[in-house]
């Protein structure tokens, strides 16, 4: 069973607990491995990977941890965070089912990983993963695919944090959510996040997160729920996003 749950403020109180998970509660997600297993690059690893459940706001690896595992989401939402010594964090991403991390870093990770709701998630060996991307091109050129996704991802972050405005920032980020959501396509998009964890993605306050939506929510672009939002106006989200052309 998992231990019991404090809430914690990662920013200024005591780090994450460490990782908690249940062989017991995983074992649902096992049978679904076993239909879905292969469609995914990682298929081969599978025997030698293993299932993880973990609480919210329990950490997964901290920042300086060896890089001895890479991850696969299958249920949740997981955020990246950089903290610095005065005890100020950067969330760097937010990680979503299907999405793969923690074999970005060398040695070590430079950013803790945190588990924002609820998460299950699939372990495999890093060297198990790096051996099979050497005998085998297509995960290779996959993981590659990744990779490069992430860079990108990280040049637009740059954009974001450099030049956009605070509303351009929460359209931005709303669009993208949107995007990456599968079951958002009626506009309604779940925020596993709080409104804390969205202004240190942002580079914003908390109170400029919250005045920014209210805006939103005033214009007609947005409504707001307790732990969602609805996009009805997409066009003109979009618009406020101020997006880069490629």
């Amino acid at each position: 069973m998992f231990a019991s749950l404090q809430t914690i403020d990662t920013r200024s109180g005591p780090r994450p607990a460490p990782i908690a998970w249940s062989p017991r509660s995983a074992a649902p997600v096992e049978a679904r491995l076993a239909r879905r297993a292969e469609t995914h690059p990682l298929e081969a690893l599978e025997p030698s990977a293993s299932t993880l459940c973990v609480e919210k706001d329990r950490e997964i690896y901290s920042q300086g941890d060896p890089a001895e595992f890479s991850y696969r989401i299958l249920s949740g939402t997981v955020r990246t965070v950089k903290l610095m010594e005065d005890g100020r964090r950067q969330v760097a991403e937010f990680l979503l089912p299907g999405d793969f991390f923690g074999g970005d870093g060398l040695d070590d990770h430079d950013l803790a990983a945190e588990a924002v709701s609820a998460v299950v998630l699939r372990r495999y060996p890093r060297r198990a993963v790096e051996a099979l991307a050497d005998r085998d091109a297509d995960v290779a050129r996959r993981l590659r695919g990744l990779a490069s996704a992430k860079l990108r991802a990280a040049r637009e972050q740059m954009m974001l944090l450099g030049r956009k405005t605070a509303v351009e920032r929460i359209a931005s980020f709303l669009s993208d959510l949107a995007a990456r959501l599968p079951n958002s396509r009626d506009g309604r998009i779940a925020l596993a996040m709080g409104r804390a964890d969205i202004a240190d993605h942002l580079g914003l306050t908390i109170e400029t997160v919250c005045r920014t939506l209210a805006c939103l929510r005033r214009d007609g672009v947005i409504e707001i729920a307790r732990e969602a939002v609805s996009i009805r106006d997409a066009r003109s989200l979009h618009a406020l996003a101020c997006d880069p052309r490629h």
